[in-house]
């Protein structure tokens, strides 16, 4: 806690997105809400990345880096900035996306006020040419409701690490934000919708595309992290490609 207020650890993997994540710290900067620790870890860039990152990290104290020894990919590089985190809440910010100024002010001030343990927002997509559609996922969500698709953005997410631990992300290369979505609704029950557009995920970097190919991943997480059997991950699949593209069209 700093001056009553509860601090948020502020997860951020990145790789080689020097063009991008200049803003995206920024956008951290300048939210109206001042309680944050912004944890940064590298995955072996080779761009001006790192540099670019060291710099704010020596005018803002409140801002942490540390690189892997190897490539490993984003969701061990969320463990690793996990992992060392202080606050009471953790929220998730890729380094090609934004946050609007009152996004945890916002959340966290829900959070506190209802005892929810686990949130998630609205987001709106965007590229460098503007603005694009609005994803308003639902108001609330369960685990089972989850293997459907995943409707909770990453970059909206927050959940409370006193009441539900410092969970951290399957390492599989992609799909393990809905790896930890789903343990953490094991342990809470559901999670919760804020209705608000509070932050914008980016459609035209690397990190963003390679998304489209992340359907055998998916497979992947029903059959090897969730466990699911054949026919359970097909019904599953099946859904999930349905909702996808539902997704992919706003």
């Amino acid at each position: 806690m700093t001056n009553g207020q509860p601090i948020v650890s502020i997860i951020m993997p990145s790789y080689n997105s020097e063009k991008t994540i200049i803003n995206s710290i920024k956008s951290v900067q300048q939210q109206d809400y001042t309680h944050w620790e912004l944890l940064i870890t590298d995955d072996r860039s080779t761009d001006k990345t790192l540099e670019f990152a060291r710099q704010f990290a020596f005018l803002d104290p409140r801002i942490s880096i540390v690189v892997n020894s190897v490539n490993s990919g984003a969701g061990f590089s969320r463990n690793q900035s996990i992992n060392r985190s202080i606050g009471k809440y953790i929220a998730f910010l890729d380094s090609d996306d934004l946050w609007l100024p009152n996004k945890l002010s916002t959340q966290v001030s829900y959070m506190e006020q209802t005892g929810v343990v686990f949130s998630y927002t609205a987001y709106q997509k965007f590229t460098d040419a503007g603005l694009g559609g609005v994803i308003t996922p639902p108001t609330r969500v369960t685990h089972n409701q989850l293997l459907y698709g995943c409707v909770i953005g990453c970059l909206t997410v927050m959940f409370n690490a006193e009441i539900l631990g410092r969970q951290t992300m399957p390492l599989i290369r992609k799909r393990q934000d809905m790896g930890l979505w789903l343990n953490l609704l094991k342990i809470c029950g559901e999670a919760h919708g804020i209705p608000i557009v509070l932050a914008h995920y980016r459609t035209d970097s690397g990190m963003s595309q390679n998304k489209i190919n992340a359907a055998r991943y998916q497979w992947r997480l029903y059959r090897d992290v969730v466990g699911l059997n054949l026919f359970q991950s097909a019904w599953y699949f099946s859904w999930y490609a349905v909702n996808g593209f539902i997704k992919y069209r706003k």
